[in-house]
């Protein structure tokens, strides 16, 4: 398949700078419900997400926000000129305000390796997760090879959400743009399976 060939990506990534001081460490599912009141449509849209906040590393419950804080949506890209226009946001995420700034738009690209930080499992058992990973990518028709890294837990109200991140890679330029308009397993309102460009398998 050539250039010409490989479809147009059918979601895209949408950028609004963050100003704030601090956000929770455990932030996901407060930022989840914050987002979802000012845009309620973000429950309903299958390719929706919610990319997780970089904060800086510590060990404290509160993290210090930069002035390089950046919040990421994963939209379809009928969804954009809505964000574009709604520069001067304010939002309340575990008690702690914060304004999304002038807003715009990181288009999708085929890169042979992806990455997500988080991926849902059902459980903390890595080999069960796989098996998920292995049966819904053969549904989404996606080949490639995939390395599974650390577990992780992100705490909810209910308990706890066990993660696992993960790498695809030797990705065919359709099968890259498909996992990252698709997502892989479901919460991705809390940051889950959603993927991003990476350098080299090597990183896992």
């Amino acid at each position: 398949m050539n250039s010409t060939q490989i479809p147009q990506a059918t979601a895209v990534d949408v950028v609004f700078p963050v100003d704030g001081n601090s956000l929770a460490r455990d932030h996901a599912q407060a930022l989840q419900e914050a987002l979802c009141r000012q845009w309620p449509w973000l429950e309903s849209e299958v390719q929706t997400g919610i990319h997780t906040i970089k904060l800086v590393p510590g060990t404290q419950a509160q993290a210090m926000l930069s002035r390089r804080t950046k919040l990421l949506l994963r939209v379809p890209t009928h969804r954009t000129p809505e964000l574009l226009a709604s520069a001067g946001v304010d939002l309340v995420v575990t008690d702690q305000p914060m304004r999304l700034g002038t807003p715009h738009t990181r288009e999708l690209f085929p890169h042979a390796t992806l990455y997500a930080y988080n991926v849902a499992a059902t459980n903390a058992d890595e080999v069960a997760f796989m098996a998920d990973v292995t049966r819904e990518l053969a549904e989404l028709g996606i080949g490639g090879e995939r390395v599974c890294g650390k577990r992780q837990q992100l705490t909810l109200n209910g308990g706890v959400l066990n993660t696992f991140s993960l790498m695809l890679h030797a990705l065919a330029p359709e099968h890259s743009l498909r996992v990252q308009c698709l997502g892989l397993g479901p919460h991705r309102l809390l940051g889950c399976g959603i993927f991003i460009p990476h350098k080299s398998a090597a990183a896992v």
